[in-house]
């Protein structure tokens, strides 16, 4: 898995293997998590933590480990900012 996020003086790119995914999201800082949830319409806002993003990766280890290469979040603001996953 490649966990790439880039915002305007802010970069971060992490190769990650599937089984170590929940440790990848939890070094996410809290800070890109304040930003994604400023930008996320109410009430879907309050669903933008890490507790939240752990979770749904512990659910769906499964599926994540049969769908190599698959960018499952592809997200770019009009700000600059871009946040890939692909597994």
């Amino acid at each position: 898995m490649k966990v790439k996020i880039i915002t305007k003086g802010f970069h971060f790119s992490l190769p990650v293997p599937i089984g170590m995914a929940g440790i990848a999201v939890k070094m996410i800082p809290d800070k890109m998590f304040e930003e994604m949830r400023a930008g996320t319409p109410k009430p879907y806002d309050e669903l933008v933590t890490k507790e939240t993003i752990n979770l749904i990766v512990k659910e769906c280890m499964d599926i994540l480990k049969e769908n190599k290469g698959l960018e499952v979040v592809h997200v770019e603001a009009s700000d600059g900012t871009f946040v890939s996953i692909k597994l």
